[in-house]
């Protein structure tokens, strides 16, 4: 099995993208109809968190969204930011969701979703991808020590946010994933430092990168 280093996948996306014409969304809408299709199998109920960031992985987790809805399930989508700041493919995806997006600034706002996250049979990670290179911050430490803390199962996508992909180091705070569905190939962090402890069972979907 190939691993990768979140650089060298970031080069794979580069190249993708800018070298082969691939458009960005279309990579982001095939990773996020794979993360909902991996929600699918692993729920056991019909009440689905997905926690968005603001860039590319969130992005990731409103096409997630939107599919997940699309079947059917009760979906509670939070972005841990304003929409305002989000970057332009996950916007184009917000814009397209069908179902109410909760804007989680700062504490307080995320504080008051608490009761409706804890009601949900699944949450579903899309905060921080590959490219986090720096320590978590708050809102965002605060967020991933609650998540953690609940009995709820978490599926990651790409990588459990806040491990870094390539050393497998904790940024501060990383979500303790039972599933991760990474694109391609899997993470060296995976295997590293603490990757085996946060990435749970790894599961590899192939989102049309040529390789």
């Amino acid at each position: 099995m190939k691993i990768v280093t979140a650089e060298e996948m970031a080069e794979l996306d580069r190249h993708a993208i800018y070298d082969l014409k691939i458009p960005s969304i279309n990579l982001m809408e095939n990773a996020g109809r794979a993360a909902a299709d991996e929600a699918v199998k692993i729920t056991k109920g019909k009440n689905i968190a997905v926690i968005c960031g603001r860039g590319n992985n969130g992005g990731d987790g409103f096409v997630a969204a939107r599919y997940l809805a699309e079947k059917g399930f009760n979906v509670l989508v939070i972005l841990i930011g304003n929409r305002k700041d989000v970057k332009k493919d996950p916007k184009t995806n917000i814009e397209k969701l069908k179902v109410p997006i909760y804007e989680a600034p700062d504490l307080d706002s995320f504080n008051k979703l608490k009761n409706d996250i804890e009601n949900c049979n699944l949450i579903i990670d899309a905060i921080f991808g590959i490219g986090l290179n720096s320590k978590i911050k708050s809102p965002y430490f605060e967020i991933i020590t609650y998540l953690n803390s609940l009995n709820i199962p978490i599926l990651s996508i790409d990588v459990p946010s806040g491990l870094n992909a390539t050393d497998g180091l904790v940024m501060g705070a990383a979500i303790s994933a039972d599933t991760t569905i990474t694109f391609q190939f899997a993470k060296t962090g995976f295997y590293k430092g603490e990757g085996q402890t946060h990435a749970g069972k790894i599961v590899i979907a192939d989102i049309g990168i040529p390789v």
